[in-house]
């Protein structure tokens, strides 16, 4: 009996578990702040911005995916919402090494954020 009530105990965790899960907000339309640069050194060289605009450009020229780092540590991969998708550095390559605001629709997945960039500019100065 104690067995049966336990198992009933994990199925209700694993369903809320997935409720939580499935219920995040996708598509959701927000405002980032952050620094644009090459997703290689935000990771493999915690960065927290870039070392130069010159930089970040040549590594986005040589096929760096550009990202925006927010000061919060928060990564946002930018992507195009649309099919066929396509690489959104272009849209960020003026940007690379400064502070931007990047309005969009993001989405969540895997411990992964991305943002479909409706909008971007300099960050306002503060």
């Amino acid at each position: 009996m104690k067995l049966l009530r336990t198992s009933h105990l994990w199925i209700g965790v694993c369903v809320l578990a997935t409720l939580i899960a499935t219920s995040a907000e996708t598509g959701k339309s927000v405002s980032v702040n952050g620094y644009v640069l090459d997703s290689a050194c935000a990771f493999t060289k915690g960065l927290k911005k870039p070392i130069s605009p010159e930089c970040a450009k040549a590594c986005a020229k040589a096929g760096s995916p550009l990202v925006i780092l927010t000061d919060k540590g928060e990564i946002y991969w930018p992507i195009a919402d649309t099919t066929p998708s396509s690489g959104q550095n272009d849209k960020l390559l003026p940007f690379a090494g400064q502070r931007v605001t990047a309005t969009g629709k993001t989405y969540a997945r895997g411990g992964s954020t991305a943002i479909a960039i409706e909008k971007i500019g300099p960050e306002a100065s503060k």
